[in-house]
Order: C-alpha cells, then structure tokens, then sequence
C-alpha cells in the first residue's frame, strides 16, 4: 500500500470511529486517497459508515457540510483538491465559525517540493482560513515509516474533539491540510484497494494500520466545555506509572493518585512534582536500561505537562513497537490543548481519580520493584561521581538542587543542565524549578532567570539560582546589564563552562569528527569573568566540588564559573549509564 492511500484509509477510519456520519467530497485528484476512502466505507453496508455527498461546486459543498453539521450537533467533514478549490471553502468556515458549528475541514495540498515553483493547482494552503478555525493542522507528507499510524489516528482524534467541543473549547470549524505525493490510487495488487475498510493487516508496511482493537477512537477526549469535565474514573491496575512533564500545574492529585495506587512518579525537575514516597529520583537511569525497561512495562500510564524530556520516557510512552500501553490517560493543559509527543494517548480528560484499589496497592511488589531499582542506580551514580575530584556537570547538577534551603527557586536552561537534573535529582519539597522548555530555546534564559527571580522574591520568596551552559549564558550577556536604577534579584548564575555544546557530544553528530568541533562543538575561548566584569557583576569560580556552598553564598546578582571539559563529560555521563545499569541488573 502506497503511503498516499495508507494515509485516507487510516485516517477516514479513525474519523468514523470518532463520530463522523456525514462526509461531502467536491471531485478533484490531489484528494483522490480521501475521496476512495470515503466512498468505500459508504458502500461498506457498516452501519456506522458515513453517508457520502458529493458537490461539484467546492462553495456548495462546505455550505452543506455546514448543514449537516448545525442540524445534527456534529462535526461533518468537508473534502476538497489542491489550489483555489481550498478557498471555496472559506465562507463556510467563516459562518461556522461565528454561529458555532462543527465542521472538519480536509483539504488535499500539492507536497512541499512543488510549492512556489508555479506548479499547477498550487497555492499557499498554510492556515488559509486565518483565526476562523479552533484549529489548524499541516498534516505533513504521508511516509512508509513506524509511528505514522499512530500520529494519523491520533491527529483525526484531536481535529473531531477540537471541532465538537470535546477538547474543552466551543465547538466550530477546524482545517487539516494534507500535502500528498503522487501515486494518489492504491496499488493494483492492494487487495479491496479504494475500500478505505481501515482493516488492512498492514502488509508490506513497516507497522499495522489497524485502530484499537475494541473499534474504540485512537484517543478518547473528554475534557467537557471550557475544561470542567467530570473526573475521570480509573479502575486499580497494579502495573502504572505517573509522568510528570514540564509546566505550571497542580501536581498534589497526581502524587495522591501514584500513593494511593502505588505507582511510582515520574518527574520532570520542572514538573515540581519530584517530591514524596514514590518519586524517583533516577528514573532515566531506570528506562535507560533495555533489561529493566523490557520488564517493567506499564499497563496504564497517566500523564501531565509536556513530558519528552529524554528519549528513554518517549519510548515509555510509546510502548513496544506496535504494542502502545493499554491506556495512556492524558491530563489536558487547558482547554483545546493537551501533550501527546508519543501519539500514544488514549484518553485526555481534565482530572482523573481512582474508582479504588486495594488497601495494599501502597505497597505492591510493582512499586517496590521500582524504588529497589532507583535505590540501586542512585546509589551507584552517587558513588561515581563521589569519587571524581574535580568538579563535573552532573555533580554540580544534583548538588545544586540538593543543597539550596526551602524556598528557592531554580532556573535551569533548557539543554543540558536541566537533564543532569531530571537523572541526578534528588526528591525533595521546598524548591521551585523552572525552565524554558516550552520551545526549549537557548535564547534569552539569563533575562528569563533574572525576571523570575524577581518576581519570586517580590512574592516572598527566598533566594534563587540558575544552573546555565556558557552558550545560553553568552547568547543572553546583553540581559546581564541592568541599569543603576534597575531592579537586582537575589540571583546566582551558576555557569557550566565547557568552552562550547556540551548536548551535542552526546549526540548522533559526535560520530563525525571532521566537522563536529566547528559546526557542532562551537568553541568560543571567552572568558566568563571578563563578561561578568563588564556587566559589573561579582565573580567566583569553583575549583572543587566541595566549595559549592562557599561559592553560591552572597547576595544580589552574581556570577560562579564551573569549568568542565566536554569529552571527558560525555565519557563520565557514558560510565554512569553503565554504572546504573550494571546496578539495576538491565
């Protein structure tokens, strides 16, 4: 099956298993997989297929679409072809949009080599109906590749949810754009080829294109308007995991449901939920390992803020190839918006509970697995780096969070720094971490610390520190100068110099040594004292890793240096995974 055909049978399937009974196609070739695919299940004899309309005027068609939609309070779906046949649509979507209305919008896109080359039929596509839509999708190039199924399917879920209203928001208009590369018809040796039946066993492609096995949507959203759905109520399973990703959010549920059910929690240092009996403190450590991970896969996963932090938690997410988790219930960050890097979700709602578990879940032998493992890495890491007399970026890591009293936050950047806390970190209340990990850009993170330190000490808060790379350091310097009038927080810039990126030694680039130092190392030979000097900032190095307390003290805006080497950082981070491992028995 060609990637085109696979993807209008993937995803016309899912949109029926998510409600949709009216279809309107307007004829046309780039839409051609789509319009098969409809067409096929209308002949199905499926009771749940959706009734098929056609309209040769693209204009009549979103009208009618709109329609079917007002009268029957659900999102029907509007298919048009390349090129202006997409802007017939717009004033369709624009009464939708202010009465209200559910609609999907499909429109079929010349691929990204074709555009602005005066192709035929090729127009720019990208959010063509503007701020009149609750949402807006470049679906990207359909590809013969693992995870692509689970992204179709995920994608029809979150476009019926954002259009009816599920997702927390009020129902309208939402508009996918789906560029597709010739060859547009299914392969002659398809068997039921143009059925669009969503059953194919997924034959000669590299993952099954098959939906859940119940014939339930892909994800089941039920967040409610305006995010005031009811609690979502979970049945006890023994094997669960809690993930915490970054964001602002109140984690108290979550640790409640992770005692109350015994799983352990996993926390992204930025989550501010590393805290409590069943947090670990090593859990990179811990999915790192291919033994313990293979073993300790979870039935039921639940998970907030934006997770994604290492490639490890991704494959928790994502589970075993072609074995997603059973049930991934994911938290929504407000209404209309949830995070699902793994396309793995199953459910989204705006809270969930525990429907009961058994008064020894709190001490099941899943959890105690879990913090035997974390015990045995903690240990393992710590001994290591115990061991090391000079000063490293791990240590300063797990030091740094460990030693600062109740009360004050923590600004890590958004590369390397805040992953040697997320695996060296130990649980803890009483500090507040923050990061720019939304986007996770270098820029600007000296102003950003600088702003939140002043905000949280206006607020009462105590001191504040930063943990920063020197490139995130150098590329903000300007945020270091603060006029004599200007505001200064209590604020300790900590530093880590390695005279470049540091990440990217842990990388696929690090294999090419030719070009990796220039292009990839950036070595810049500045000196981080000279920059402090200018800014009128006092400066301390560290020189050893038992001066951190005597360093960090002072007050007001400062500056520590922490230098470390990069090559002898990325041998000392590949020792600890071994460590780990060898003491996790994975």
């Amino acid at each position: 099956m060609n990637p085109s055909t696979a993807f209008g049978t993937v995803f016309v399937d899912e949109l029926v298993r998510c409600g949709v009974r009216e279809a309107v196609v307007s004829p046309g070739s780039r839409s051609t997989p789509l319009a098969l695919a409809l067409f096929g299940r209308s002949q199905a004899g499926d009771p749940s297929a959706p009734r098929l309309h056609v309209r040769i005027d693209e204009r009549s068609a979103g009208f009618l679409a709109l329609g079917l939609g007002k009268a029957g309070r659900r999102p029907a779906v509007a298919v048009c072809t390349s090129g202006t046949a997409a802007a017939e649509f717009h004033a369709a979507v624009i009464e939708a949009d202010e009465a209200g209305v559910p609609l999907i919008v499909v429109t079929a896109d010349r691929p990204p080599e074709l555009r602005g080359t005066g192709s035929n039929q090729t127009i720019d596509q990208l959010k063509l109906y503007g701020g009149a839509v609750r949402w807006f999708c470049e679906a990207g190039v359909p590809e013969a590749r693992p995870g692509m199924a689970g992204y179709w399917r995920s994608l029809a879920c979150r476009a019926w949810a954002m259009a009816s209203g599920e997702a927390g928001g009020a129902p309208g208009p939402v508009h996918i754009n789906v560029p597709l590369r010739d060859p547009l018809v299914p392969d002659p040796a398809d068997p039921g080829s143009g059925a669009g039946s969503g059953s194919s066993s997924g034959e000669a492609w590299p993952e099954p294109l098959g939906g859940r096995a119940d014939g339930a949507p892909w994800t089941r959203v039920a967040v409610g308007r305006g995010g005031t759905g009811e609690r979502l109520r979970l049945d006890w399973a023994e094997r669960g995991v809690v993930v915490c990703g970054d964001g602002d959010y109140d984690c108290a549920p979550l640790l409640e449901l992770a005692e109350a059910a015994g799983w352990p929690v996993l926390a992204e240092p930025s989550s501010n939920a590393r805290r409590g009996p069943n947090a670990l403190s090593a859990y990179g450590y811990l999915l790192g390992a291919s033994g313990f991970a293979a073993g300790h896969r979870p039935d039921v996963i639940v998970s907030a803020g934006r997770p994604g932090l290492s490639r490890p938690q991704l494959s928790l997410l994502r589970g075993a190839p072609g074995a997603p988790p059973r049930r991934h219930v994911v938290l929504a960050s407000g209404p209309g918006r949830w995070d699902d890097p793994a396309r793995s979700a199953t459910e989204v709602a705006a809270a969930v509970g525990l429907a009961g578990a058994p008064s020894a879940a709190r001490d099941s032998a899943w959890l105690a697995a879990w913090l035997r493992a974390d015990g045995a890495a903690r240990r393992a890491a710590d001994s290591l780096l115990d061991g090391l007399a000079a000063v490293t970026e791990p240590r300063l890591a797990r030091d740094v969070a460990a030693g600062r009293p109740a009360g004050t936050l923590l600004w890590a950047a958004s590369s390397q720094p805040v992953r040697d806390l997320d695996l060296h970190m130990a649980p803890r209340a009483g500090m507040r971490v923050l990061a720019s990990r939304g986007a996770s850009g270098i820029d600007g993170l000296v102003s950003c610390a600088i702003g939140a330190a002043l905000a949280h000490q206006a607020a009462g808060g105590g001191p504040a520190v930063a943990l920063l790379g020197d490139l995130a350091f150098l590329h903000d310097s300007p945020g270091l100068v603060l006029g004599p009038d200007e505001p200064r927080p209590d604020l300790c810039l900590v530093v880590v110099n390695n005279d470049g990126g540091g990440i990217f030694s842990d990388l696929e680039p690090a294999r090419f040594a030719g070009p990796f130092e220039r292009v990839f190392g950036t070595p810049h030979g500045t000196d981080i004292a000279s920059v402090a000097r200018a800014a009128g900032l006092a400066y301390t190095r560290l020189e050893r890793p038992g001066d951190l307390e005597k360093v960090l003290a002072g007050e007001g805006l400062r500056v520590v240096e922490a230098r470390t080497e990069r090559a002898a950082a990325a041998q000392l981070r590949a020792a600890l995974r071994t460590a780990c491992a060898a003491a996790i028995g994975g």
